[in-house]
């Protein structure tokens, strides 16, 4: 799915509403709890609901509106039947994918609001309805970024955080999987089935969804008493269960070293997904062909588990910031790579990373990792959000010390647990825990495109036995880093080592070494993102 300056949810772009209205809604409006009944067609894709929403506002004001995509002339699109406000008709309008809501009388804070909205539709996007690759008729919530409010009447921005429950009712033969923790499966007089599901905790619409298919469903295991369940197609279900089992140990692994798991459960279920994999709160959807029976997606899986905590519970608050649940999301799937695999294996996928992020670079000069240019959400998702974020974590860690690093990012997740928080809410974190300052580390390596490249010219003077070094930046943006040089011969023996600090000029040292090198080393500790040419 982030400015360092803590300008609250600073550009915020929505077809048809303007950032500033965007500001005031957030002003105004806290979605306290949604609940969901909603009907699932079997011959047609339409779906019939009942959205039950809790509401307190923070000022008084007169009206209100939710997110919600209305009818388009293909058909598709949520049609409002009607609302009342505790349980009183009330008038209702639909416009620029709004559901808007007047009062007669103005909403005042601290009370608590009911909102029902009767409605039904065909959804354009957000719930996939079709056929999975064995022919079989599923549905799956597919909510990210902003695509809920395709299906359900939400406040459809990751700031805006509630609880959730779905009470969905479908064929029998389906079995379905949901956000929380299940309280109900009833088999209904007319043959159809009835589910619930409910969360106690708070959550980005996002990430709140319900899948509904024919399924496998085996228990994995548990941590710490945490159920972890495979939810997969019956048709590859001894390859599902052996493929996702492997979520057991990554959990475990997420639980212990970062804090405790935040959900009621984890399912892990195979989907139709438009993504490698989607990671719906307490019930991760993955793309239908990651079940293989090889165990090839361990990445697939610590990834979207590592979003439980870094980008569900600690979200962004701004979509331009999404780093904080990518780039966490992928350097701690890295660590738990080095964890599980060893060091080799940590340093293998950082120098892949890197490699993909210059490459990147190259063809977005332009392109922070924070940046506020873009419009659609869908393009914050890049080789930046993902590899490059992940990679400043990874220099931050190197800046700060390892035991300094971990103290840091348990601090910021305890503090904005289950909550949102932007760039500079986790900078200022990082600094009372490390005692640095750190606005010029985020400041280059966050809001400043482009990634360093260093020319270095260099001579061996026999007399002296030193390396003398001429390192010059030749890329438009200058950063400033620490950068390790080692000297090997022909076998690959060292001859000496040192350390030069890049700067934006040019910068000139001389380094001992007990004979002529046949070639440097540059970075052999795998601790800094940049490219170079030596001459």
């Amino acid at each position: 799915m982030k400015n360092l300056l803590l300008l609250l949810l600073s550009i915020l772009f929505t077809p048809n509403l303007s950032a500033q209205n965007h500001h005031q809604r957030f002003s105004e409006l806290d979605i306290q709890h949604y609940r969901f009944e909603l009907s699932l067609g079997e011959k047609t894709d339409q779906i019939t609901g009942t959205a039950h929403i809790y509401f307190q506002v923070k000022k008084p004001v007169n009206s209100i509106y939710l997110d919600l995509h209305q009818t388009r002339r293909d058909g598709k699109g949520m049609m409002v039947n009607s609302a009342a406000l505790d349980q009183q008709e009330i008038k209702f309008s639909q416009y620029d994918d709004q559901l808007h809501i007047k009062s007669e009388e103005p909403f005042v804070p601290q009370e608590l609001y009911l909102l029902e909205v009767q409605y039904q539709g065909t959804p354009a996007d957000g719930l996939i309805i079709g056929r999975n690759k064995f022919g079989d008729r599923t549905f799956f919530g597919d909510n990210w970024p902003n695509r809920a409010h395709h299906w359900l009447p939400t406040v459809d921005h990751p700031s805006d955080k509630a609880t959730v429950e779905f009470v969905i009712e479908a064929d029998a033969r389906y079995q379905v999987v949901g956000t929380g923790k299940k309280l109900e499966e009833t088999t209904l007089p007319s043959g159809r089935r009835l589910t619930h599901w409910k969360t106690n905790v708070q959550l980005p619409t996002k990430v709140m969804v319900f899948g509904a298919a024919k399924f496998a469903v085996e228990l994995a295991g548990d941590v710490d008493g945490i159920p972890v369940t495979s939810w997969v197609f019956p048709e590859n279900k001894k390859e599902g269960f052996y493929d996702y089992a492997q979520a057991v140990k990554v959990l475990d692994w997420f639980h212990t070293h970062v804090a405790p798991y935040p959900y009621e459960k984890l399912a892990n279920v195979q989907s139709k997904t438009r993504y490698g994999g989607m990671e719906n709160a307490s019930n991760i959807f993955y793309f239908e062909n990651s079940v293989t029976g090889k165990r090839e997606r361990e990445g697939l899986i610590a990834h979207e588990i590592a979003h439980q905590w870094f980008g569900n519970s600690a979200s962004e608050a701004d979509w331009h910031h999404v780093w904080l649940s990518e780039g966490f999301a992928t350097y701690f799937t890295h660590l738990y790579f080095e964890h599980q695999h060893g060091r080799e294996k940590f340093v293998d996928g950082l120098q892949t990373d890197r490699t993909n992020i210059i490459r990147y670079a190259k063809q977005n000069p332009k392109s922070p990792i924070v940046d506020t240019r873009i419009e659609d959400y869908n393009q914050v998702l890049s080789t930046n959000t993902y590899q490059k974020a992940s990679w400043v974590l990874h220099m931050l860690r190197q800046k700060v010390g390892t035991e300094i690093f971990w103290e840091g990012v348990r601090a910021y997740y305890q503090k904005y647990q289950l909550s949102n928080a932007l760039t500079a809410d986790f900078k200022n974190v990082m600094e009372q825990v490390s005692g640095q300052e750190l606005d010029d580390f985020f400041q280059q390596w966050i809001f400043t495109p482009g990634v360093p490249k260093v020319a270095i010219d260099w001579s061996y003077d026999v007399a002296k036995k030193m390396v003398k070094l001429d390192i010059q930046q030749t890329a438009e943006t200058k950063h400033n880093f620490p950068l390790e040089i080692r000297f090997a011969d022909k076998n690959g023996a060292i001859l000496g080592s040192g350390m030069a600090e890049v700067k934006a000029g040019k910068v000139t040292l001389s380094i001992p070494a007990t004979a002529k090198p046949a070639r440097l080393l540059l970075d052999p500790e795998t601790k800094v993102l940049f490219s170079a040419e030596v001459r």
